[in-house]
């Protein structure tokens, strides 16, 4: 099942810019906040606007209580003129990739949404915080380590949040899951599972195969989410990984890219995680803890809606209810902004993905273990309270 789908892709001349850019800024203490803004809805512009703009950003603007929709970066002009029309943006809040920067200047504008292939993501945030606006970032937040330092320090010289669009973690199920496995409610989870995939076809988005843009394959796009479920779930970041190349029965299609893989996350307890994620397997997505005394598992874990979660004891802990994710991840944001406080699911927590996922892309080449110990250890505690 396909998490997302693509955005517009720029310009063949920003791509050449964003691949010539300079990367390797050091990763530096958070900077102080902006002061806090007055209690009204915080104005989003979305840059790109493919379908996950579209068909899930866009009316999930509609829903939320602390933000809204403000304005769009495209290069098509036929986009804006429909977008124009049907949600009533005006002209001045409309953009396109050169007249970008110029977002400076509007005071409609509080928080940009960079929904760009990965291998742009650098690029839109770092000038996004240089017209001195918040950023949320799609995932995975860069395709290099070297760039996640770079939007991190760019931000944080701007005085801006950056956080990064992990909707799970604003989704009742994903919270669940995190407040059992840190509270140990079944007893301290000795293995996880989790599986995220999907069968690439005539109607998916072709920069995903193309390295260039997208950074790797299945694991950048859904296995990501295998990841991230394992860490908040068990509560810890992984000492060592392993991992293994999968089949590749399309080598045309999948020249650039893994067609699937296979890891294993090991952590100090000795505790390991199972994962695989594919571009030639539709997988229902799953995350499974388990531990000496029970077990708790979300079948589907990842997708939009419809996520539902069960327990070995059958006592209703999962039984929960079903939100707009998308509008609860920006309302979130939003407010993280107008009551000055850190976004649970910052820069440094996508800094801290991609560099497992570089671990475990290392791992599958080499056919060896690699040590995860100068990974950032960042936990998302919101579920407890924290």
């Amino acid at each position: 099942m396909k998490m997302k789908t693509s955005p517009l892709l720029p310009s063949r001349r920003t791509f050449a810019r964003q691949l010539a850019l300079g990367a390797g800024a050091a990763l530096v203490a958070p900077a102080a906040w902006a002061a806090p803004l007055a209690d009204r809805k915080l104005g989003i512009a979305l840059v790109g606007l493919g379908n996950y703009s579209t068909g899930q950003l866009a009316p999930a603007l509609q829903q939320t209580q602390h933000c809204r929709l403000a304005g769009v970066v495209t290069g098509s002009p036929a986009k804006v003129q429909r977008w124009q029309q049907q949600y009533g943006l005006p002209a001045k809040n409309c953009y396109d990739y050169q007249t970008f920067d110029r977002l400076v200047d509007n005071p409609d504008i509080d928080i940009v949404y960079v929904v760009l292939p990965n291998a742009l993501h650098a690029e839109y945030v770092v000038r996004a915080a240089q017209a001195g606006k918040h950023v949320i970032c799609e995932k995975p937040m860069a395709t290099s380590v070297a760039d996640c330092r770079r939007m991190i320090a760019a931000c944080q010289r701007a005085g801006k949040q950056l956080s990064v669009g992990y909707r799970l973690h604003f989704e009742p199920h994903n919270q669940a899951m995190m407040r059992l496995g840190q509270q140990q409610a079944y007893g301290a989870i000795r293995h996880l599972a989790a599986d995220n995939g999907f069968k690439f076809g005539a109607g998916s988005t072709p920069w995903r195969v193309q390295k260039k843009l997208s950074g790797g394959g299945p694991l950048m796009d859904m296995g990501i989410y295998c990841v991230q479920g394992c860490l908040y779930t068990k509560g810890q970041v992984p000492v060592s990984v392993t991992a293994k190349f999968g089949p590749n029965p399309n080598p045309q299609l999948f020249q650039d890219v893994e067609a699937a893989l296979s890891w294993q996350m090991r952590f100090a307890d000795n505790s390991v995680a199972d994962c695989r994620t594919s571009y030639t397997e539709n997988m229902q997505g799953r995350l499974r803890a388990e531990t000496p005394s029970g077990w708790f598992e979300l079948e589907p874990a990842f997708g939009y809606g419809g996520l539902a979660g069960r327990t070995s004891a059958g006592d209703g802990k999962l039984d929960l209810p079903n939100i707009n994710q998308q509008a609860a991840q920006m309302d979130d944001f939003a407010q993280c902004i107008l009551q000055n406080k850190p976004t649970r699911v910052p820069g440094e927590m996508g800094l801290r993905d991609v560099q497992l996922l570089e671990a475990i892309y290392r791992a599958a080449a080499t056919g060896q273990a690699v040590s995860t110990k100068d990974v950032v250890q960042l936990i998302d505690r919101s579920a407890l309270g924290r």
